[in-house]
């Protein structure tokens, strides 16, 4: 029986070597892009630049709308059969040659390179299928992958990488030895000067032998262990554009460094040949995987912080309540995903209703935290404590107690009696409204903020409510609401608002209030925690 023919392949030869793809498939892709079945870099190479359709034996090239064309034997096409032998090129790119092959006649090609560097361009394409693991140890899994696969196609001993920081200085990431053993950093002694001024000048550096000349004394680190040869080469990245008037720009994220003990062991030219084409495929898979594990800590990150706010949210009470002389209705709404703003309601004995309205001084997790220490410390003291002062001391002196830094907050607590009797305490905070049928006032009696005097005084106002009257506790958020122009809410908006819908459930007093402010802001970015809290007294 006759052998199986040939599959159809091709024969690159660029600046990183030649090497030999087969095509594989009915539909096989080239381009720039890392998710075509065969890459090549190039200003002028589209992103999908061709494809080439395998159909009963028969193998056709298509340009796909390429910016600067698809040649075979020289005449551009749009689509042409491809014969064996056929002669290749997209765009300008002279310096690369793509020979067409369906014979045995195909010249052999160092294997250990192509494979190498094949698997780093697969590992490149797959990172986005690793994404949906969730492995936090993709980096860790390509930095072994790329010294691995380093180790066996130039026959080193071992070998390290070292990758740029945000200061642009070179930390030590991993080092490998053969039979893939890992290797510690306290382990791997070497000198830093060949790595550093490799990722300095972006040049590669191939130290023949360390005992030659003055290089065993400025390396005696290393020459002490026996090391002789050293090749190091810059991890560049290569981004590419889109279009041909723009320059591409390289960027070195590090090194690749491997030595031997033995002399003129990483001389050889396919070595050479073999590091440079896994160097420039390394360089690709190893920033993907690192940008990979950027977005997943911050996918974690905000993944906590939903969490965050969810638990922030079942601390605050029902914010609409319905009780046997009073109603409730209340929102906090946090500029980010937590916030500093808090109320909460409590009954207490002989009859009465409490209610406390506080603003955390600053924003996001570490207010959120003091927030729900201070909620916390409500609950323990409110149903102990019979006047309003007593209960904003006792906060106080908490805050104290705990040591907590940055500990200060502005609070309204305020106790309503079946009887219509309100006492209420401020420190700090601002004065919510009363409003009633003949006027509006603010309650401003109490103190300073909490947290700033450990043996501050407090002082408590009672005032007689009458069936209707209402009570609009707010946080400076909403106040101090600015539109597109910079231009704050003001007191006198919400006065104006409370005064207009007086005679509203607090609902919808609530409702039309966050409405007038929604609306001043006109879609600008909300810069504060905003927080209001309504009460009606209904006899």
């Amino acid at each position: 029986m006759a052998g199986a023919a040939p599959a159809p392949r091709l024969v690159i030869t660029d600046a990183l070597g030649r090497r030999i793809v087969n095509i594989d498939r009915a539909l096989f892709t080239i381009g720039r892009r890392s998710e075509t079945d065969l890459r090549l870099p190039g200003a002028d190479i589209s992103r999908v630049h061709a494809e080439i359709t395998v159909e009963n034996g028969s193998c056709t090239i298509r340009d796909k709308q390429s910016r600067f064309g698809t040649f075979v034997n020289g005449d551009k096409i749009s689509e042409k059969l491809l014969a064996h032998g056929d002669q290749i090129r997209l765009g300008q790119a002279g310096d690369t040659e793509i020979v067409f092959f369906v014979d045995d006649e195909a010249p052999s090609v160092e294997k250990s390179a192509i494979s190498a560097a094949s698997e780093l361009r697969q590992m490149s394409a797959l990172l986005e299928g690793l994404r949906a693991l969730g492995s936090g140890r993709v980096l860790d899994e390509v930095l072994a992958m790329v010294l691995d696969s380093a180790i066996e196609v130039t026959g080193a001993e071992r070998g390290f990488i070292m990758l740029a920081n945000r200061e642009k200085l070179l930390e030590f990431k991993l080092a490998r030895a053969r039979g893939k053993v890992t290797l510690s950093g306290r382990t791997f002694e070497t000198s830093r000067k060949i790595p550093e001024t490799v990722f300095a000048t972006g040049q590669q550096t191939i130290v023949e032998d360390l005992l030659d000349g003055d290089l065993a004394q400025l390396h005696t680190g290393t020459v002490a262990l026996g090391i002789r040869h050293v090749l190091c080469t810059p991890l560049r990245l290569v981004r590419y554009v889109e279009r041909a008037e723009q320059k591409g720009a390289d960027e070195i994220i590090g090194v690749l460094y491997l030595d031997s003990r033995e002399r003129g062991a990483l001389r050889s030219a396919s070595a050479k040949s073999a590091l440079d084409t896994l160097s420039a495929e390394a360089a690709l898979a190893i920033e993907n995987a690192r940008l990979y594990r950027e977005a997943l800590d911050k996918a974690k990150f905000e993944q906590e912080l939903k969490v965050a706010a969810a638990i922030q949210q079942s601390l605050l009470p029902v914010a609409h309540r319905e009780g046997a002389f009073f109603s409730t209705a209340a929102a906090s709404v946090a500029c980010r995903a937590v916030g500093g703003d808090f109320f909460d309601y409590v009954d207490l004995p002989m009859d009465r209703f409490g209610f406390i309205v506080g603003d955390v001084a600053g924003k996001g997790s570490p207010a959120a935290l003091l927030a729900a220490a201070v909620l916390g410390m409500f609950s323990a003291e409110a149903t102990y404590q019979a006047g309003a002062a007593p209960l904003i001391t006792r906060l106080n002196h908490g805050l104290f107690r705990r040591a907590i830094e940055a500990r200060f907050l502005t609070t309204f607590y305020g106790i309503l009696g079946a009887d219509g009797s309100f006492t209420y305490c401020n420190a700090g905070h601002n004065a919510p409204l009363l409003v009633t049928a003949s006027a509006i006032r603010r309650l401003e009696t109490g103190g300073v903020v909490l947290g700033l005097f450990e043996r501050a005084a407090f002082e408590e106002e009672t005032v007689t409510l009458m069936p209707g009257d209402l009570i609009v506790a707010f946080s400076d958020g909403v106040t101090e609401a600015m539109n597109p122009d910079g231009e704050e809410f003001t007191d006198d908006r919400l006065l104006a608002c409370a005064n207009a819908h007086r005679g509203g459930t607090p609902q919808e007093v609530l409702d039309a209030l966050l409405a007038a402010v929604q609306a001043f802001c006109a879609g600008a970015t909300q810069s504060d925690d905003v927080t209001v809290v309504t009460v009606r007294y209904n006899g």
